[in-house]
């Protein structure tokens, strides 16, 4: 995985600085695992969180894709330090680093929706989660500092998940409800169509200012 070094162009993640993380990076490093197959890994972790939301989710299950969200972020953590920290970048980064990303959201939000039986929602959390990404790669590609601002970026639509889950677990355990992760769902897509315009208005706002 090869990314800008400049730290314009790289999500700031306080995780980086903790000690956990650095020695987790060095170690895989060692063993030879590279960036790539773990960014390949984040989708297989998405994968597991979204079968086990399809359908009618139980309580465990719930929580079961609670901790393979966690799992994904991780490995998303994970790949950029081994490419960065540890030297050990490749020609593919770039793709590696953002195309395992969208899917691996797409198919938890989507995943979401049906688990709602509200498909449709699940999929325009999908389309706003990848047009957030989208639109932080065109501010880039006009030579401006990528922006990771929300209000739903990434790991804010991550958490919003995560919540979801274990407090839908919750509500499933004791009422068998979904309303929890109806919220849920409604609030990634929505703010996650708010992010694009977040994004948006202040790539207009500098490409103005650089006229100046």
């Amino acid at each position: 995985m090869t990314m800008n070094d400049a730290g314009s162009n790289r999500r700031p993640i306080k995780a980086r600085s903790s000690m956990w993380a650095q020695k987790a990076a060095s170690f895989l490093a060692k063993t030879g695992v590279s960036p790539n197959q773990i960014s390949v890994a984040s989708v297989f972790f998405a994968a597991i969180g979204a079968a086990l939301l399809v359908g009618h989710p139980t309580s465990v299950g719930l929580l079961g894709c609670a901790v393979a969200i966690q799992g994904r972020l991780v490995c998303n953590l994970l790949d950029g330090m081994v490419a960065i920290e540890e030297g050990k970048q490749s020609p593919l980064g770039q793709l590696f680093n953002e195309f395992p990303d969208r899917i691996a959201d797409a198919v938890l939000i989507v995943a979401l929706g049906y688990a709602i039986d509200w498909p449709a929602i699940g999929w325009l959390g999908a389309l706003a989660a990848i047009s957030t990404a989208y639109v932080r790669a065109f501010g880039g590609s006009l030579g401006l500092a990528q922006d990771f601002r929300g209000p739903m970026a990434k790991p804010h639509r991550m958490a919003v998940m995560t919540g979801g889950c274990v407090l839908g677990a919750i509500e499933q355990a004791s009422v068998g409800t979904t309303h929890v992760l109806m919220v849920a769902c409604i609030v990634i897509a929505f703010g996650s169509l708010a992010t694009c315009v977040t994004r948006s208005r202040a790539m207009a706002v500098q490409l103005r200012q650089n006229e100046l």
